[in-house]
């Protein structure tokens, strides 16, 4: 009995060391779990779990009710969590050279086989303390999407004249330095009672997920040409990556890059659908033209690339990578 007693209190043993010896990592995301950009980090997480049973598991905790999203870069950086699936734009401050991404013309596929990625990986690690593991849900375009029919001026131009004007870190340097707009800046989880109330009566937004927001309830217009690209990523804290074992680090690192390239080609088809679905629903469609479009989608970059120049001069490195940024994440 004694013998058995101690076999089996062995194998409890060497059961609880297994246990210990997964790498666990704790995760939150920015947005609902509604939301589309969410669902596609969620099946990363999956995807994760999956390959890396015994050896590796991301633990969600939840979104923006448990960290707030504007607080969750900080918070990965700090250590209060290891991961986070977030936009880019919401530590700009920090990593200037995330506008590589927003100006982006192309998708993760693109930068991540010419060493854009991985550059913006090592600013990161430098600037940031963070890994960034991978740019999902890349090379969705967003839209202006008004409430009201917008004017256009006697050269086609977009007029900002009574539009009440949503924005966020993302378009913020393009709606003030090329619409001249003093926009009203509010996370995206109270945009829709600010719509609701007339707060705001135009946003900018992605080409997927308005319907998730139920924003399409009260915005009617949409302007094209289409700007931008989204920067949704998964940054992990710098010293978390560095106690991983070699393989975890080796399925998380190979997942993210399928799952970079799987998202963009998914997201770029699901871009159609949606965008079809809304016009279908009688969202009207407002197009520039001609000189008074190309003003419109050049401003949007231009706008973009300068602020990465301005707010970059500032920091130590100086503007040591801006041209090689936006070399390696452009199609020129």
């Amino acid at each position: 009995m004694k013998k058995v007693t101690l076999t089996l209190g062995m194998l409890t043993a060497l059961a609880s060391t297994h246990a210990l010896a997964v790498d666990q990592i704790n995760a939150v995301h920015a947005f609902p779990p509604s939301l589309i950009y969410t669902q596609s980090f969620l099946e990363f997480v999956d995807k994760v779990n999956e390959r890396g049973e015994g050896v590796v598991q991301i633990n969600v905790r939840g979104g923006p009710e448990v960290i707030g999203l504007s607080e969750q870069p900080d918070a990965v950086r700090n250590g209060v969590v290891d991961m986070a699936y977030t936009a880019a734009s919401f530590y700009a401050g920090t990593v200037p050279e995330r506008d590589a991404m927003v100006a982006s013309n192309t998708n993760a596929i693109y930068a991540r086989e010419n060493g854009g990625i991985d550059l913006l990986n090592q600013i990161h690690q430098e600037k940031m303390g963070t890994y960034y593991l991978g740019w999902f849900d890349s090379g969705v375009s967003y839209n202006l999407y008004t409430i009201d029919e917008p004017s256009l001026d006697e050269e086609g131009n977009l007029s900002i004249s009574g539009l009440r004007l949503r924005s966020n870190p993302v378009y913020d340097a393009f709606f003030q330095d090329y619409l001249k707009a003093q926009p009203i800046s509010l996370p995206t989880t109270d945009v829709y009672a600010a719509l609701e109330r007339s707060v705001v009566n135009a946003t900018g937004w992605t080409q997927i997920g308005l319907k998730d927001l139920n924003w399409d309830r009260f915005l009617n217009y949409r302007v094209d040409p289409a700007f931008f690209s989204t920067d949704m990523g998964v940054i992990v804290n710098l010293s978390k990556w560095n106690q991983l074992s070699e393989e975890s680090q080796q399925i998380l690192q190979e997942v993210a890059i399928e799952h970079e390239r799987e998202s963009a080609e998914q997201l770029a088809a699901l871009a159609d659908e949606q965008q079809a679905q809304l016009e279908a629903d009688g969202m009207q469609v407002v197009t520039l033209e001609g000189e008074a479009a190309q003003r419109f989608s050049d401003a949007a970059r231009d706008a973009t690339w300068e602020r990465m120049r301005r707010q970059m001069e500032r920091h130590p490195m100086g503007l040591e990578h801006y041209d090689t940024l936006i070399e390696k994440f452009n199609d020129l």
